[in-house]
């Protein structure tokens, strides 16, 4: 098994934090953001309905661990072509206000506060675009944010991702090479994500939670006795 600790080549400190990575969706927030991004776009007027019923047969192939995963970007990205910066920032804010934030796990902020207290670093780590996922974690406040990375040219986008898209073991490859961009070594490794598409994932940090767990993930993780949280109970969702 690959490890946090075994993929970083930076010198090791007096004192090594922790590195807690979070997947978003179904993990830190009772939804999928990049699907609520969709209706939201649809709401406002900037995408068609259709959309949502392309969105919704492609997320039923994402359950199961077998969605084409340049297929779903280009479909949803498509209401986003020609548009920049300010425009998106615009409606992202709007968006996180309205429909990320009272979404949230209550359990899941205070598992947050909890590593930042213990002086850990917070990495997010998702398979939808750096559009939402970057301001949701600045929002979290996470120390930072893996996503996948969106195509611009002329500064407007254009409906293409660029790079590795940070899905299934894709976000193992994005890890490692975020790793070695950082000059602090990690004492060890906490991993949380709800999805059996993340198991590449969770298999690479030292101390896997499976968090609010589809059932292929649960089977795995009852399997290996790991850690299983469920953060989807009663008024524990921030309305």
């Amino acid at each position: 098994m690959t490890t946090i600790n075994s993929v970083t080549n930076s010198p090791a400190t007096n004192v090594m934090p922790y590195l807690a990575i979070f997947d978003l969706d179904e993990t830190l927030i009772a939804a999928d953001s990049a699907s609520l991004w969709s209706a939201y776009l649809v709401e406002k007027g900037v995408a068609p309905s259709t959309l949502l019923v392309e969105e919704k047969q492609m997320m039923q192939a994402y359950a199961k661990g077998k969605m084409d995963m340049e297929s779903y970007m280009q479909a949803t990205l498509k209401p986003m072509i020609g548009m920049d910066d300010s425009a998106i920032s615009v409606l992202v804010d709007e968006f996180i206000k309205h429909h990320i934030k009272p979404a949230l796990y209550q359990d899941a902020i205070s598992r947050i506060q909890w590593h930042k207290r213990r002086g850990d670093k917070i990495l997010v780590i998702s398979a939808t675009g750096e559009h939402l996922v970057k301001p949701i974690a600045d929002m979290l406040g996470a120390d930072d944010a893996i996503a996948i990375n969106l195509e611009q040219v002329d500064g407007k986008f254009t409906g293409k991702t660029t790079g590795t898209l940070s899905y299934q073991y894709g976000k193992v490859i994005r890890m490692k090479a975020w790793l070695d961009e950082q000059d602090t070594a990690f004492k060890g490794s906490y991993g949380y994500s709800d999805s059996i598409n993340d198991l590449p994932l969770l298999d690479a940090v030292d101390r896997p939670f499976a968090v609010n767990p589809d059932p292929a993930l649960a089977l795995h993780a009852q399997m290996n006795e790991w850690t299983i949280m469920d953060w989807r109970h009663d008024n524990n969702i921030l309305r």
